[in-house]
C-alpha cells in the first residue's frame, strides 16, 4: 500500500482538524461481506491508499482520489469511493485458528441474540437472557470437566495406577508407584495435585485469551449521542449497544472461577471420600468438609454474578465492577490452591483403583442443560406468542434450538477427546475403565443421530429434484424466442433451486434438535439406569437389541476419532494456511458479529470495532462536508452497514442513503435474530435513513428481499436481478455470461442505475459546510 499523500474532511480520534471537503461532494462507502476481499478489488484499481485505520481495519481510497474528491470522478458523474476493509478482525494471523476450540461458546452466545420480538415485556426478555448465561455457565464447567476427566482421571489415576499402562507410556513412569516405588510423587492424591495443572492452565488460557481480545475489541469508543425515545427501531439504535466492556468483564471473572472451581471439585471429592470412610484420619476429613463448604459458597457467589447482571445499552456502560472482576478469580484460585495442598497430605494405605466419581457429575451437567433448554423454550414460546412473526424460524424456538445445540456440541467434543485419550492409553482397551459411562453413551448416540440426518438429506434432495424439474419450465418461459440450450436451462434452474435450500434451514435445525434432545434423553436415562456403557446394558437382550448397541458403540467411537482428527487437521492447516483461516473466518464472521453476551469466552465480536469505525466516519463526513452519502453493503456487509446506520444521530441518518445486494439481513437475520431485525425494526430503519435500495437473485443462497410490510416493500426491493444476465450469446455478451449467485452484483447495469437513483433522491437541500470554529 502507498501512504496517503492527503487526508480527507473528518477529526481524528484525537480530536484534531483536517482540511475540510468541498460542500455538496458525494461519496459512496464500499462494505464488503462474508470471506473479505482486497481493497484493490473493491476499487478496482490496482493503486489505493489507506487513508484511515490500521492493519486490522481500514478505509481506502483510490491512489487519484486520495485528497480532495477527484475531478475524473466528477467527470464521469459517479461518487467518490471508499472501501472499508474489515477482514483482519476475523481472519488476521495463524492464531485464529484456535479458536475453532470455542465453537460451542460462540454457538451458546448466539441463542441469547435469538429471543423473538417483544414489546414492553422487560422481565420476561431478562429471564430469557438469564437462562441463555446459566447453560453458557454449564458448557464451561463442562469443558473444564472434560479436561479434568482427562488429565486427572484417565492420565493421573487410571493409567499411572496400573503398572502395564504405565510402562506402556514411560513419561508416566515417575507417577507410578509400580515404577517409580515409593517415591513422593505416586501418591494418588499428590498424582492429582499435579495433574490438575493442566485444566487449571487450560481455565487460565482462556481467561487470557478472553482479555486479550477484550482490549482490542470491546475497548473502542462509540458515538457519543443521547438516547433515542424507545420505539419500535431496534436495539442495535441503543448508544451503548456496541460497547460491552463491563458485561465482558463481569462473566469473565465469574466463568474463570467457575472453571477453577471445578478443577478443585475434582481433586477435592475422591480425597473427601477417602477420609470420610470409617477410620479415616479425623482431622482431614473436618478440613475437607471445610473445603467443601467454601467450594459451594463461592459456587454460589458465581451464579450469582451470572444472574444478576445483564446487557446494559441505553447509554454505553464505562464501570468495570473492579472488585469483583479481580477477587472472584483469585478467590477461587486461592481455593485451589488450598484443595492441592489438602489432596497432596500423606494418606498411607490410599490406592487408585476404577474410575474418579465422574459419572454423576456429567449426568448432573446434562440434565441441567436440558432442563434449562426446555425451560428457556416456554419462554421464548410466551414471548413469540405476545408478537407473532410468521417468518420467525421455528416459531420463536430457534435460540432455544441453537442452545441445545450448543450444549450437544459441548458434550461430542468433551466426550470425543475423553474416548480419543482412552484409546490412546489403553489400546488393548483391558487394562483402564475407561472414561464416565455418559460420555461413552452420548458417543453411541452419533450413529442414529447421522442416520436421522442421511435420512432428511435424502428427503431434501427428492424435493429439489422435483423443484428443479418445476424451475427448468419457468426458465424457458423467461426467454422467449431465444434458442433452448437444455444444459444452460439445467444449470439456471439447478443454481435457483439450491439457493432456495436456505430458507429450509429451519426445518433442518428443528429435525436436528428434535432428535438431539430425545437421544441425549435415551443416554442419560440408559446410563444412570444400567451404569454400564451400552455394549454391557444390552448383554442380557435380544441378538439384534445387542448387535445395534455394539455397532452403535463401536462405530460412535470411530466417528468421534475420525470428527477429532479432522478438527485438529483441519486447525493445524489453518494455522499454517491463510487461505483455510479466512474459510474458517467466513464461519467467525455470521458466528462473531454479536456481542458476548452470554458467554465471555466466545470469540470476540468483531462489530464492536467495524460498527464504530463506521459510524465515525458516516457522521465525520457528513457534519463536514454536507455531502451526499450511498453507504453500500455486500452481504455481511449489509448487516454492517444497516448497524451502523442506526448508531448515527437521527439527523444524520436522514443525510445517508442505504444500498445493500445479497443481503441476508432478512432471509437470515430477521428470521433467527427477530427481537432485532425483525420486520418493525427493518420497516424503522427504512424510515430513518433518506432511503433505501436492496438488490438481490434469485440464485443467490444468502441475499434476499428485506420484505417491509405494505407499500414499504417495492419502495425498498428492487426485482428480482437476471442472473445470469443474458441467456445466449448477445452482442454485449458474445460469451456465455456466468451465473454469478451471490458475487459480482456491480457488474449487473441495474446497480449503476439504482445507486444514482439513491443520490438523486437525498435531499438537494442539505446544509453547506460548516465554518471551522
Amino acid at each position: 500500500m502507498e501512504p496517503a499523500q492527503e487526508r480527507i474532511a473528518g477529526p481524528e480520534p484525537d480530536g484534531s482538524a483536517l482540511p475540510p471537503a468541498p460542500a455538496g461532494a458525494e461519496l459512496e462507502l464500499l462494505v464488503h461481506g462474508v470471506g473479505g476481499t482486497t481493497p484493490e478489488k473493491m476499487l478496482d484499481d490496482p493503486r489505493t491508499v489507506r487513508i484511515t485505520g490500521d492493519d486490522t481495519a481500514a478505509i481506502f481510497r483510490r491512489a487519484a482520489d486520495a485528497g480532495e474528491p477527484a475531478d475524473p470522478a466528477r467527470r464521469r458523474g459517479e461518487p467518490v469511493q471508499e472501501a472499508y476493509v474489515w477482514c483482519n478482525l476475523t481472519s488476521g494471523d495463524g492464531t485464529r485458528a484456535l479458536w475453532l476450540l470455542l465453537l460451542p461458546f460462540m454457538v451458546v452466545n448466539l441463542a441469547h441474540w435469538m429471543r423473538p420480538a417483544a414489546q414492553g415485556r422487560r422481565r420476561t426478555v431478562r429471564l430469557y437472557g438469564l437462562l441463555v448465561r446459566l447453560a453458557a455457565l454449564t458448557l464451561t464447567v463442562l469443558f473444564t470437566a472434560a479436561a479434568s476427566e482427562v488429565a486427572l482421571d484417565l492420565v493421573a489415576w487410571q493409567c499411572a495406577g496400573v503398572a502395564d499402562c504405565a510402562r506402556r507410556h514411560t513419561w508416566l513412569g515417575f507417577l507410578s508407584p509400580a515404577v517409580a516405588g515409593d517415591a513422593w510423587w505416586t501418591a494418588p492424591g499428590r498424582r492429582l495435585a499435579l495433574a490438575a495443572l493442566l485444566p487449571a492452565a487450560l481455565t487460565a488460557l482462556l481467561w487470557y485469551l478472553s482479555h486479550r481480545t477484550w482490549n482490542a475489541y470491546e475497548s473502542h469508543q462509540p458515538l457519543a449521542r443521547d438516547p433515542e425515545p424507545e420505539t419500535d427501531a431496534s436495539a442495535l439504535a441503543r448508544p451503548g449497544f456496541w460497547y460491552g466492556r463491563r458485561l465482558v468483564a463481569r462473566l469473565r471473572a465469574a466463568h474463570t472461577a467457575a472453571g477453577l472451581l471445578t478443577v478443585a471439585a475434582a481433586v477435592a471429592t475422591p480425597t473427601i471420600r477417602y477420609d470420610h470412610r470409617p477410620g479415616g484420619p479425623a482431622a482431614l476429613n473436618v478440613l475437607g468438609w471445610l473445603l467443601a463448604a467454601a467450594l459451594l459458597g463461592c459456587a454460589g457467589a458465581v451464579v450469582g454474578v451470572v444472574c444478576r447482571r445483564g446487557r446494559s445499552e441505553r447509554c454505553p456502560d464505562h464501570a468495570l465492577d473492579r472488585h469483583l472482576v479481580r477477587r472472584l478469580p483469585l478467590g477461587a484460585l486461592a481455593l485451589l490452591l488450598l484443595t492441592l495442598v489438602h489432596a497432596g497430605w500423606s494418606r498411607p494405605g490410599w490406592r487408585s483403583t476404577g474410575r474418579l466419581p465422574g459419572d454423576t457429575a456429567f449426568g448432573a451437567l446434562m440434565l441441567t442443560q436440558g432442563l434449562l433448554v426446555v425451560v428457556l423454550a416456554v419462554v421464548a414460546h410466551d414471548l413469540h406468542r405476545r408478537r407473532p412473526d410468521p417468518r420467525a424460524a421455528g416459531r420463536g424456538l430457534g435460540g432455544p434450538a441453537v442452545a441445545l445445540l450448543a450444549c450437544a456440541l459441548g458434550g461430542v467434543m468433551s466426550g470425543g477427546v475423553a474416548q480419543r485419550v482412552a484409546d490412546w492409553l489403553d489400546g488393548t482397551r483391558s487394562l483402564l475403565d475407561g472414561p464416565p459411562v455418559l460420555l461413552t453413551w452420548q458417543a453411541s448416540v452419533i450413529p442414529p443421530l447421522l442416520a436421522v440426518l442421511l435420512l432428511l438429506a435424502a428427503h431434501l434432495a427428492r424435493r429439489t429434484a422435483r423443484l428443479a424439474r418445476a424451475e427448468r419450465e419457468r426458465v424457458r418461459h423467461e426467454h422467449p424466442g431465444e434458442p433452448e440450450d437444455p444444459a444452460r436451462t439445467r444449470r439456471i434452474a439447478h443454481a435457483r433451486v439450491m439457493a432456495a435450500l436456505t430458507d429450509r434451514t429451519p426445518l433442518v435445525v428443528g429435525v436436528l434438535c428434535a432428535a438431539t434432545l430425545l437421544l441425549g434423553a435415551a443416554a442419560l436415562a440408559g446410563a444412570l439406569a444400567t451404569g454400564e456403557p451400552p455394549e454391557g446394558a444390552a448383554r442380557r437382550t435380544y441378538d439384534v437389541v445387542r448387535a445395534a448397541a455394539e455397532t452403535s458403540q463401536a462405530l460412535g467411537s470411530w466417528l468421534i476419532g475420525l470428527g477429532f482428527l479432522l478438527f485438529v487437521t483441519w486447525g493445524r492447516r489453518a494455522y499454517r494456511d491463510a487461505s483455510a483461516r479466512r474459510t474458517i473466518g467466513i464461519l467467525w464472521d455470521v458466528g462473531t458479529f454479536w456481542p458476548r453476551a452470554a458467554h465471555p469466552f466466545a470469540p470476540p465480536c468483531y462489530a464492536e470495532r467495524a460498527v464504530p469505525d463506521l459510524t465515525w466516519r458516516m457522521a465525520t463526513w457528513t457534519a463536514r462536508t454536507g455531502g451526499r452519502l450511498v453507504l453500500s453493503g455486500h452481504s455481511q456487509g449489509s448487516v454492517l452497514a444497516a448497524s451502523a446506520a442506526w448508531q448515527l444521530s437521527p439527523p444524520a441518518r436522514k443525510r445517508v442513503a442505504l444500498l445493500t445486494y445479497g443481503s441476508p439481513l432478512e432471509r437470515l437475520y430477521g428470521r433467527w435474530f427477530p427481537a432485532h431485525f425483525g420486520p418493525a425494526s427493518l420497516a424503522a430503519l427504512h424510515r430513518d435513513v433518506a432511503c433505501w435500495r436492496n438488490l438481490y437473485r434469485p440464485t443467490d443462497p444468502i441475499g434476499g428481499p428485506v420484505r417491509l410490510p405494505g407499500a414499504c416493500g417495492p419502495e425498498v426491493d428492487h426485482e428480482p436481478l437476471s442472473d445470469p444476465l443474458a441467456y445466449g450469446r448477445t452482442p454485449e455478451h458474445p460469451l456465455p455470461a456466468p451465473i454469478l449467485g451471490h458475487s459480482d452484483y456491480q457488474a449487473d447495469p441495474a446497480f449503476a442505475r439504482e445507486r444514482a437513483r439513491l443520490l438523486a433522491r437525498l435531499r438537494p437541500d442539505l446544509p453547506a459546510q460548516r465554518p471551522q470554529p
